[in-house]
């Protein structure tokens, strides 16, 4: 009984490890290794705040890889409506269940990416902040 209530609890980190399957392993992978990035440059510029240089290559390169996850996550929101339209196409009539499963998984890309953007983007306000 107590397996069956740990499995059907799955806590935080489980449920984030469905939504990675449910938005497409490629592109939630893609979107993650983008966080983890922004997160260890974040941790990186934190360290060299004094070199003024290596601090402001830094940052940029947090926005540029934020930026990247913001726009790699509309590309495969719309990669994921186009394939939710094209089966809508080829069966026809669809209820409506079906209809909001199919959105909700081609948002979770953009929402992941959007995420990722903007840590990178706090991350910048805060660095910057400190150094003034």
């Amino acid at each position: 009984m107590y397996i069956l209530l740990l499995y059907q609890n799955r806590g935080f980190f489980g449920q984030i490890a469905d939504r990675m399957n449910e938005g497409g392993p490629f592109a939630m992978w893609t979107i993650l290794i983008c966080f983890l990035l922004t997160l260890g440059l974040i941790a990186f510029a934190a360290t060299k705040l004094a070199q003024d240089h290596l601090f402001k290559k830094t940052l940029s390169l947090i926005h540029h890889v934020g930026l990247f996850a913001f726009v790699s996550g509309l590309f495969f929101q719309f990669i994921g409506l186009i394939q939710m339209f094209d089966a809508i196409e080829s069966w026809g009539n669809v209820s409506t269940e079906l209809l909001a499963g199919g959105l909700k998984v081609t948002l979770l890309t953009i929402i992941f990416g959007t995420f990722t953007f903007l840590i990178g983007r706090l991350g910048i306000i805060i660095l910057t902040a400190i150094k003034k």
